[in-house]
């Protein structure tokens, strides 16, 4: 039987279908993490062989002591995965020091974690990207947006998401980055005035698609997060051609292998001088690992399949056993903030669209800052019904205008 050392299985919760699917092909799953293991969910705890708890998984002498063990105690590891952004490298170096070869390894992550490297990969697919700066000094930076001119958006080279990330929109916000720049290596580039559309895969140790969707999000995630707008984003029924031909593309110039990928873009919303004409695909940033939150089941909901059993068979058995054959549909994200004076309560979306509700619920703070407060996710047939969902759990009231202050009665004449 082959060992499958799955980093962090508990978090998010939804990853522990990674497990079980892992376990449904027969594999040995094996656990490292910091959660103790009684706050592990029941399916969990059973579907992991055996669960080993580090204090702190920062520490890489922690968890090189706990996949020796687990190697001492089960043999030869023959995978390593946490599908998590954050672990991305240290499963690499792990892997390098354990002589797993079945995953990515230090040498192979500069282009995949540095956004500024990955702009060398989209020139190879043939796909255009911003221009960019790496931040040093003030001066610098005044010389690139002389070039590219306001707004710039800046974000952590090595980043997850939209955390951290801001637009500089003049001088006065530029200097106030300044004065607050964080300790870390920071990129600046041009705004990309586009729609965020994304190419998700299932790559096997060929490079061969297995399954392949999308997501798209009309507002970007940085202003959800930076201006509390309200979040909203939906799995395509069929992925649009020219964006599954780009995708394509770069998971050949990345040489992606035996991963599940969430690789993000741009559609141009109007001309643009250096990337192009309106609706031509640009290129953000490529992600090693699944989208996150809620995405991978909203993938299951929009097209009635398992993409966590999918990527179980990838990994096993280089292909797919079991495949969904109903018709794909749309599934909705929506995510709302509890300051808002949205026109239509909890109660009222969930009465309004029960039949079409996959999940209604409170997130706790630790997870509302990039989803909200409340998450409603919806599978709906028709573009159509789609828009009205969106419009319907999205709508604001408009501020009270203010009322005149009553005039005091005077003395009649």
């Amino acid at each position: 039987m082959k060992n499958f050392i799955f980093i962090s299985p508990g978090f998010p919760d939804n990853y522990e279908n990674f497990c079980m699917a892992l376990r449904a092909d027969g594999v040995n799953v094996l656990g490292i993490g910091d959660a103790p293991y009684d706050s592990l969910s029941p399916r969990l705890r059973y579907t992991l062989t055996e669960y080993y708890r580090v204090e702190n998984m920062e520490d890489y002498d922690a968890m090189f002591r706990a996949v020796a063990y687990l190697s001492f105690r089960h043999g030869k590891i023959d995978w390593l995965e946490s599908n998590n952004e954050y672990w991305l490298m240290q499963d690499a170096r792990l892997r390098e020091d354990f002589h797993i070869t079945t995953g990515l390894q230090p040498k192979d992550m500069g282009p995949l974690k540095y956004k500024s490297l990955m702009k060398e990969g989209y020139k190879k697919a043939g796909i255009p990207a911003a221009r960019c700066h790496l931040v040093e000094d003030l001066k610098g930076a005044r010389a690139f947006i002389r070039q590219v001119g306001y707004p710039v958006i800046v974000k952590p080279d090595s980043g997850v998401g939209a955390s951290d990330t801001w637009k500089i929109n003049d001088e006065k916000d530029l200097k106030s980055f300044f004065c607050n720049l964080p300790p870390v290596p920071y990129l600046m580039e041009e705004f990309v005035p586009g729609e965020i559309c994304s190419y998700d895969a299932i790559v096997n140790s060929r490079g061969n698609v297995l399954f392949e969707t999308g997501n798209i999000s009309p507002i970007s995630i940085m202003d959800c997060v930076n201006e509390h707008k309200s979040i909203h984003f939906y799995i395509v029924d069929q992925l649009a051609e020219d964006l599954k031909q780009c995708g394509r593309a770069c998971l050949k110039a990345f040489r992606v292998r035996s991963r599940f990928v969430h690789l993000e873009f741009f559609r141009l919303t109007e001309d643009h001088a250096h990337l192009g004409k309106k609706g031509q695909i640009v290129g953000l940033e490529v992600n090693m690992r699944p989208s996150g939150g809620p995405t991978p089941d909203m993938i299951n909901f929009a097209h009635s399949t398992d993409c966590y059993q999918h990527y179980a068979d990838m990994m096993v058995y280089d292909r797919l056993l079991h495949k969904g054959r109903a018709t794909p549909c749309f599934c909705a994200f929506v995510g709302r903030w509890k300051e808002v004076p949205y026109v239509h309560s909890h109660e009222d979306i969930v009465r309004t669209f029960k039949d079409r509700l996959k999940t209604a619920e409170e997130l706790p703070e630790v997870l509302a800052h990039g989803m909200g407060n409340y998450i409603y996710l919806a599978k709906l047939e028709h573009r159509e019904e789609m828009e009205e969902f969106f419009r319907y759990t999205l709508e604001v009231r408009p501020p009270e205008e203010e009322k005149p202050e009553p005039e005091e009665a005077g003395e009649q004449e």
